[in-house]
């Protein structure tokens, strides 16, 4: 739950926007206040560290702050999602290559190594963002809970335990949903053209 602002209401994300694109400061608070816990579990599942993920989030405000304007995000909480995840996944390959630390990440990229394995051949083919987009497309044809385990998994880079947890299902029905996911995905991509 958000907490309120201190007239007691929440602001609206087009509200937030606004503020930050008037350079208002207090934006910063306004977005800390509503998707504050979110940003540190989306960093968390990738870092494991508490010191991290409060730097992350205080470069992801400044991410947004250094960022609208010019843009003007459409969907609020996708757009400092994207930003924090990107922070936490370079905060992590800078950890990573120093040492190998324990993550979520590691784990949820693993399970689709096999699916997504880069070559030459592909990377000529089509530009990441084409592949982006058919993955987009695919995940938007699945059921909703489904696409709920997908993007908590390999967006949120979130454990398959608290999964399960909030869906009421069991680790094992989580697995056989992801094996399934993965395995639908390849074909999808596949019938797309590409081959991994």
């Amino acid at each position: 739950m958000t907490k309120p602002t201190e007239s007691g209401q929440t602001l609206s994300d087009e509200q937030i926007v606004e503020m930050y694109w008037k350079r208002e400061e207090r934006a910063i608070q306004e977005t800390d206040n509503k998707y504050g816990k979110l940003l540190f579990r989306i960093a968390y599942n990738i870092l494991h560290d508490y010191c991290d993920c409060e730097e992350c989030q205080n470069d992801t405000y400044l991410g947004v702050w250094n960022t609208v304007p010019p843009n003007r995000p459409v969907v609020f909480p996708a757009f400092i999602t994207q930003i924090m995840r990107r922070i936490a996944i370079n905060r992590y390959k800078e950890k990573n290559s120093k040492k190998r630390i324990p993550s979520e990440l590691t784990v949820c990229m693993d399970e689709l190594n096999d699916i997504l394995q880069s070559n030459e051949k592909v990377e000529e083919e089509y530009e990441t963002k084409e592949i982006g987009k058919i993955i987009s497309a695919y995940v938007r044809k699945l059921s909703i809970n489904q696409r709920y385990i997908f993007i908590e998994r390999y967006y949120f880079a979130e454990s398959v335990e608290c999964i399960s947890e909030r869906l009421g299902i069991s680790e094992s029905t989580v697995y056989r949903y992801l094996d399934k996911i993965k395995y639908d995905l390849k074909l999808y991509l596949e019938r797309n053209g590409i081959y991994l």
